[in-house]
């Protein structure tokens, strides 16, 4: 699909409600811009939530690496002597 864009004078595109629905953009989805040989390059951008990990988190991680910790070393010692 092919549109021609207008661009306002603060730099403002808007995409037609066909080509959003075409790519699967909703209503206050990020979308990517990059320069490419061709020109400018759109795409819906990927966003990952962040967890920020308080410090008895942490602590859970650390105490579940220590019990694997424990159980891989022999595990691995095993399969070594077969």
């Amino acid at each position: 699909m092919k549109v021609t864009l207008a661009i306002s004078s603060r730099g403002v595109i808007t995409l037609p409600a066909k080509l959003r629905q075409a790519v699967g953009i909703s209503p206050e989805d990020q979308v990517m811009a990059e320069t490419t040989p061709e020109g400018i390059r759109l795409r819906p951008a990927v966003t990952l939530p962040v967890e920020i990990y308080s410090d008895d988190r942490v602590r859970e991680f650390d105490a579940a690496e220590a019990d694997l910790a424990k159980v891989l070393p022999a595990a691995s010692l095993r399969r070594r002597s077969r």
